[in-house]
């Protein structure tokens, strides 16, 4: 690198380098894990500014009244809180390269250093009978929590915009049967922001599915046979070891396998049975000195469930104050577009298959339902679902309440009534939950969300496979940090209308 040349965290190439004289039609790739390093330098760097900043605007502000002891009195708290912070942020791994804009986990990791850092400081603040503590914990912490997550959040953008791009990815050696190969190189395709490319294949006899003897597995090389994985990594340096469900893998096998495979860069992955069972379900525990992976059962009571119903009602509540004035607005133009009322009601299906009213803002003409029936040959939607992108019943106005989901904010009142909750799965119609299997109707364990990963995905542009994979997916992975991610990116599903019609 030239002197005075600047590094970025986010490369503008892949980290791809020219073949050499030791391997022709070689990929060399040990310089692709350079930007790993970059970004987390890049996040530590952002996280003790951010820090820094709070304290220092606090002690702007609040220090200033007394100045003469401010190094005696504010200085020890601001330096200790600032200490403490980053230390929390460094004992519970929140800079780990494996959790740097990977999901909900980041954040998760976040609240847990933040909530450690307050427990310690309101503990100092208890032994040092210290009167100014309360601002640190009431005001300086929360204040950084704010500000980190922002800064994270902007470099996490960054990051996929990157990586949509085809950059500042890890490269995948994917191990396993050809179909379940597949199936994860379709994955990491489809979601590009989570950081895995998969750059070659290794099967059990070397080659790819079919009578032909392809050396092929979804357009991406097979390099080679099951037992030869360790040698591809530590020749081709590659960033991740995905194992994928094989006949091959034994236990003995595995675990030889991770024993070739250290010392080097790599990180081996084992796709579990349990596809869809993730985040805090998973326990590895090991019993008589064998590893098990644990799945716990999927917390529908318990005191997590009450915090989501208080921050349900509270929630609801103040986003109908805040949003009252445009409410008003709303129905005033829906009654002057066409007649009608401005609300419209329909019998939806909630938890356990009760029956509820959802309210929504009218977007259809009056007598809409009736007509559909001479629109069922034209239906668009996916599955049990009736949808039409050009649906003559929409009124104008109707239109662009649909486009914004402007029309789904009555339904804030069915939340505050404890029929609804902010996040969860699609409230389906009484028709289409009739027509539910066993398997689906798990969507029905749960309250139905004003938003869920069906919104934030694509609504109803999602097939209905994928549709009912994503309920089930929050059905049984549900956590507190996922409804805070789906809320964070609801608000721009909402912006860009995709799906909405």
């Amino acid at each position: 690198m030239r002197q005075g040349e600047l590094v970025s965290p986010f490369p503008s190439t892949s980290g791809r380098l020219p073949d050499g004289p030791d391997g022709a039609g070689r990929t060399i790739r040990p310089s692709e894990s350079d930007w790993e390093q970059r970004y987390r330098r890049t996040v530590i760097t952002a996280d003790t500014l951010a820090t820094a900043l709070v304290v220092g605007v606090i002690g702007e502000f609040f220090g200033v009244r007394d100045a003469a002891n401010w190094h005696e009195k504010w200085g020890i708290l601001a330096f200790g809180t600032e200490l403490l912070v980053l230390g929390a942020l460094a004992v519970s791994r929140a800079w780990a390269p494996a959790v740097l804009g990977q999901g909900a986990e980041e954040f998760r990791r976040l609240g847990r250093s933040l909530f450690m850092a307050t427990v310690v400081l309101a503990l100092g603040g208890i032994a040092l009978t210290s009167r100014n503590i309360k601002l640190w914990i009431f005001v300086a912490v929360p204040a950084i929590a704010l500000v980190v997550m922002i800064a994270r959040y902007v470099l996490r953008l960054r990051l996929h915009r990157q990586r949509k791009a085809g950059r500042c990815l890890r490269p995948v050696l994917a191990a396993g049967d050809p179909a379940t190969v597949r199936d994860l190189i379709t994955r990491t395709r489809k979601f590009p922001h989570l950081g895995w490319r998969v750059d070659a294949v290794c099967t059990t006899d070397g080659l790819g599915p079919g009578t032909e003897h392809t050396d092929h597995v979804g357009g991406v090389p097979v390099v080679g046979r099951l037992t030869d994985v360790a040698n591809h990594v530590r020749r081709d340096g590659y960033r991740v070891v995905a194992i994928t469900p094989d006949p091959h893998w034994s236990p003995e096998r595995l675990q030889r396998l991770a024993w070739n495979l250290e010392g080097s860069e790599a990180e081996m992955v084992v796709a579990p049975v349990l596809m869809e069972v993730a985040g805090p379900r998973l326990h590895v525990d090991a019993v008589l000195g064998i590893p098990l992976l644990r799945v716990s059962m999927p917390a529908f009571t318990g005191g997590r469930r009450v915090v989501k119903e208080i921050v349900d009602r509270l929630g609801a509540a103040l986003l109908l104050l805040l949003f009252a004035p445009l409410m008003a607005l709303v129905a005033l133009l829906v009654r002057v577009d066409s007649r009608g009322g401005a609300f419209y009601r329909q019998r939806r299906v909630g938890k356990d298959g009760r029956e509820f009213t959802i309210l929504k803002f009218r977007t259809m003409v009056v007598g809409a339902h009736r007509a559909r029936a001479t629109l069922a040959d034209h239906n668009e939607g996916a599955g049990l679902l009736f949808k039409l992108r050009r649906d003559p019943r929409v009124t104008r106005v109707g239109a662009v309440l649909r486009r914004y989901s402007i029309d789904e904010l009555p339904q804030l009142l069915n939340v505050l009534t404890g029929s609804m909750s902010l996040v969860g799965p699609r409230p389906p119609l009484p028709e289409e939950s009739a027509a539910y299997g066993p398997d689906i109707r798990r969507r029905l364990l749960v309250k139905p969300g004003l938003t869920g990963l069906w919104q934030i995905s694509g609504r109803s542009d999602l097939p209905w496979e994928e549709a009912v994979r994503l309920d089930l997916r929050y059905v049984e992975d549900w956590s507190l940090a996922l409804d805070t991610v789906i809320l964070w990116k609801t608000l721009r599903a909402v912006l860009y209308g995709q799906g909405a019609y």
